[in-house]
């Protein structure tokens, strides 16, 4: 695989200062988590839409909730592969690396990373939908309804829904970063979900090098500078491999 990493990506990924990575259900995936609209048993006579907004949850929140909870324990089940924890070496690395996610599985955070930016929320932590007081999610809450908050109001998971605006704080940061990175990694997503398939093609604009790791073609394939077709659980460890073994560092 090495032979597949021009000199040109070598040398920015060795000589690049503000470093930013988006990574999307493709990098969840190699460890195991199923995507959002993966069928299984009783849910695939459910679509996603039906299930993950705010209407559906006032309407049926038990329904609701039991479907967070069974994706929950997929999740508890999983654990980081490569491509996480070759980003984890990345921030260490880095003078500045900026790490967004559309994911909600907290794998990043399991992995090490010490500065995630979820776009989407995350499914581990769950928000009282009247006041927005947060609380974790722990792997020995089974409970089959939502909790009620101490204001009174019902707990809900803490990610965005359809029909939901994403956090604008962490949303403008992602545009401040993607305007003034060296070097901009759009992995496993298939860059079709905005406002954040928007972020590798401002990056080009503002004159980042773009790197695509992806298994398959995207939307900004033809936009990037490198498209790089594989797992990022095999690319970015190899690649990180032969950075290292060229910089000695």
């Amino acid at each position: 695989m090495e032979n597949r990493f021009s000199p040109e990506l070598l040398e920015h990924l060795a000589n690049a200062r503000r470093v930013m990575a988006l990574t999307g259900a493709g990098i969840s995936a190699e460890s195991g988590v199923p995507t959002f609209r993966s069928p299984d048993g009783i849910w695939s006579k459910f679509k996603p839409e039906e299930l993950a907004s705010m209407d559906a949850f006032m309407r049926n929140p038990k329904l609701v909730w039991e479907w967070y909870q069974y994706r929950r324990r997929l999740i508890y089940e999983v654990e980081p592969n490569p491509g996480h924890r070759t980003l984890v070496d990345m921030e260490a690395f880095y003078l500045r690396f900026r790490l967004f996610t559309q994911n909600v599985d907290g794998l990043h955070h399991k992995a090490g990373s010490k500065q995630v930016y979820e776009l989407h929320g995350n499914i581990m932590r769950n928000r009282c939908s009247l006041c927005g007081r947060r609380v974790l999610q722990t792997a020995e809450d089974d409970s089959e309804e939502p909790a009620h908050c101490r204001c009174g109001g019902l707990m809900r998971p803490d990610v965005v829904w359809f029909g939901e605006i994403l956090p604008e704080d962490i949303l403008s940061m992602a545009y401040d970063e993607a305007m003034c990175a060296d070097l901009f990694f759009s992995i496993g997503t298939s860059a079709v979900v905005y406002p954040a398939a928007h972020l590798p093609v401002l990056a080009v604009e503002s004159g980042a090098y773009v790197v695509e790791i992806n298994p398959e073609s995207t939307m900004i394939s033809s936009k990037v500078h490198t498209t790089l077709r594989g797992k990022s659980g095999d690319i970015l460890p190899a690649l990180w491999s032969q950075l290292s073994q060229k910089s000695h560092f």
